[in-house]
C-alpha cells in the first residue's frame, strides 16, 4: 500500500500491517496535525523522502525486506535532520536504547493513545523546527540579537560567550523539550533554568527547583509522587509532591546525576508514561510538566560509568545547553563585582564602596574555582569589612586566594621574612572573629558571609575556646 495525499504533509506512517496504517491515520483524524503520507513497504521509504521531503518518520520496529532498525540507520545517514519515532509492539530497554542511539526522537509501545500519539508527533516537529533554527543561531550573535532580553534580567553579564548561552536557551524556551544544563557549581545553571521558564509558554504556572542529591531512596517516591492521608505511619494528611507542584509549569532536577541509580527507573517511567500514583492512593494523575535537568559532572562519563541510565539520559537530553566557568568569561568579573557591592552594601545599609583598579586587576587574574558564587562570598565579606570609600586588596578578608594571584613585594623583616608573622590559624581566628562583631555575633549570618556551613563555624569557635553566640 502507497498513499501520498495531494496537500502536501511532512509526516510520514509506515509500517507493512496495512490496517496499523489506517488505524494510525484515523486516530489523527480531526487533529491539527496535516494528514499523513502512509507506505507499508520499507524500501520505498528512502525514495520518498527525496522526492516529497518528509520531515517526520513514523515507523514499525518488525518489517520484511528492511526491518524499522535498519531503515531507522539508513534514513538518519542519508536525511539526517528528519525525525523518526520507532514503533514497537515489545517494550524491550536495549531496542530502545539502540533506537536512540542511531538518532530516533522517541521509541513507542503498542497500544499507545491517540492524545501521546499527537503530542509525541507535535514534539518532533518542533525540535526540527528547532535545528533548523540553531543552524541560524551557530553563527556570532550578540545580547542585542535576544528577542526577549526581559527573560534573562536576572542574569548579570556581558561576555559574547554568555551571549551564544542565551540565544541557545532563548530557542529552545518556547518548545515542550526536556533540557539538560551543564556546568561547573556556581555558574548560575538554577538562574538560566528560570530564565527559560520565564521565555517559555508556561511562564504563568509555577517553577519548582528540586535538589536531587538531597532525597534517599526511601524519601523519593513520597516527595515526587506525594501520598493519601494514612498512606504511612504518620502521614495524618494528604500530601502534593513535586510533579503536582509544578502542575502545568517547569520542574528543574538540580544536579540530576546524584539520583540514586535505583530510582533512576522510577524517573523514567513517569516521563515515558506520562502518569503517577501517589502513594496509598488508586487514582492515576496524569504529568503536565516540563523538565529541565542540570549537572556539574559530564553526564555522558557517568553513563558510560554505568551511573546513570542510558535511557534516562536520552529521555532527558532534547537539548543541551552547557554554561562557561567565570574564569572563561573574563569580561563579567568586574560587572558581577559591580553589582555584587551595590547588592550587599545595600544589605548591610551603608554607602556602596567602589571597585579599585588594582583589586580589579587582581580578580581577573584569579581563576575562581568556584565560579559566580565564589566571586559573590569575597565581595560579601569585603563590603561588610570596609569603612572606606573604595574597595582594595588590603579589603579582602585574609587569608584570601585573591591576594596571591598578582605577586606583591616581600616585605624586608628584620631576621627574616618568617619573623613576627602570625601563624595562619592566627589569621584565620582574627578574621572570624572580625565578621562576628560586625554582625552583632550572628552565627547563621556570619557563617554565610564566611562561605562555610553554620556547623562549620560553631566547630571553628569551639576550637578558639569563644563564647559568642
Amino acid at each position: 500500500m502507497k498513499h501520498i495525499p495531494e496537500t502536501r504533509t511532512p509526516i510520514l506512517i509506515v509500517d507493512d500491517d496495512v490496517t496499523h496504517l489506517l488505524s494510525v491515520k484515523a486516530l489523527l483524524k480531526d487533529s491539527d496535525i496535516p494528514g499523513p503520507a502512509l507506505v507499508s513497504d520499507s524500501r520505498e521509504v528512502l525514495p520518498l523522502i527525496r522526492e516529497h521531503g518528509f520531515i517526520f518518520v513514523l515507523l514499525d520496529l518488525l518489517m520484511p525486506h528492511m526491518d524499522g532498525m535498519a531503515l531507522l540507520k539508513e534514513i538518519k545517514q542519508q536525511f539526517p535532520d528528519v525525525e523518526c519515532v520507532v514503533l514497537t509492539a515489545i517494550d524491550d530497554t536495549a531496542s530502545a536504547v539502540k533506537a536512540m542511539k542511531y538518532g530516533a526522537y522517541d521509541y513507542m509501545v503498542k497500544p499507545f493513545s491517540r492524545d501521546k500519539l499527537i503530542i509525541t508527533i507535535h514534539r518532533a516537529l518542533e525540535r526540527y523546527t528547532l535545528r533548523k533554527g540553531m543552524a541560524v543561531s551557530d553563527r556570532p550573535h550578540s545580547f542585542s540579537d535576544l528577542r526577549h532580553p526581559e527573560a534573562f534580567k536576572d542574569m548579570v553579564t556581558r561576555d559574547k560567550t554568555m551571549a551564544r548561552v542565551f540565544l541557545r536557551a532563548e530557542v529552545v524556551a518556547p518548545t515542550q523539550y526536556s533540557v539538560i544544563i551543564s556546568g561547573e557549581s556556581g555558574t548560575g545553571k538554577e538562574m538560566l533554568a528560570r530564565a527559560l521558564h520565564r521565555a517559555s509558554r508556561r511562564a504563568d504556572a509555577p517553577f519548582v527547583a528540586v535538589n536531587m542529591g538531597a532525597f534517599n531512596a526511601a524519601l523519593f517516591e513520597s516527595e515526587f509522587f506525594g501520598s493519601s492521608k494514612g498512606a504511612y505511619t504518620g502521614a495524618s494528611e494528604k500530601k502534593e509532591g513535586f510533579l503536582e507542584a509544578a502542575r502545568g509549569g517547569t520542574l528543574f532536577l538540580d544536579e540530576i546525576t546524584d539520583l540514586d541509580i535505583s530510582r533512576q527507573g522510577v524517573l523514567l517511567r513517569v516521563l515515558q508514561e506520562k502518569e503517577f500514583y501517589r502513594i496509598g492512593s488508586t487514582r492515576k494523575r496524569t504529568v503536565d510538566v516540563r523538565i529541565l535537568a542540570a549537572t556539574n559532572r559530564d553526564i555522558e562519563l557517568e553513563v558510560q560509568k554505568g551511573r546513570f541510565r542510558a535511557d534516562l539520559y536520552h529521555r532527558l537530553n532534547m537539548y543541551q545547553i552547557s554554561i562557561p566557568r567565570l574564569a572563561d568569561r573574563k569580561a563579567d568579573i568586574s560587572l558581577l563585582a559591580a553589582h555584587f557591592i551595590k547588592a550587599f552594601a545595600r544589605e548591610n545599609n551603608k554607602p556602596a564602596p567602589g571597585l579599585s583598579t588594582e583589586l580589579e586587576r587582581h580578580l581577573t587574574a584569579y581563576d575562581f574555582p568556584g565560579n559566580v558564587r565564589e566571586l559573590r562570598n569575597i565581595i560579601a565579606s569585603a563590603v561588610l569589612l570596609e569603612t572606606g570609600p573604595e574597595l582594595s586588596p588590603a579589603s579582602l578578608p585574609e587569608p584570601s586566594p585573591v591576594h596571591g594571584v598578582i605577586p606583591e613585594p616581600v616585605p624586608d623583616f628584620p631576621g627574616g621574612p618568617d619573623r613576627d608573622l602570625p601563624p595562619l590559624s592566627e589569621i584565620e581566628k582574627q578574621y572570624i572573629c572580625k565578621v562576628l562583631s560586625a554582625v552583632d555575633n550572628n552565627r547563621t549570618r556570619a557563617a554565610r558571609i564566611l562561605g562555610i556551613g553554620l556547623r562549620t563555624l560553631q566547630r571553628k569557635l569551639k576550637s578558639f575556646g569563644t563564647t559568642s553566640k
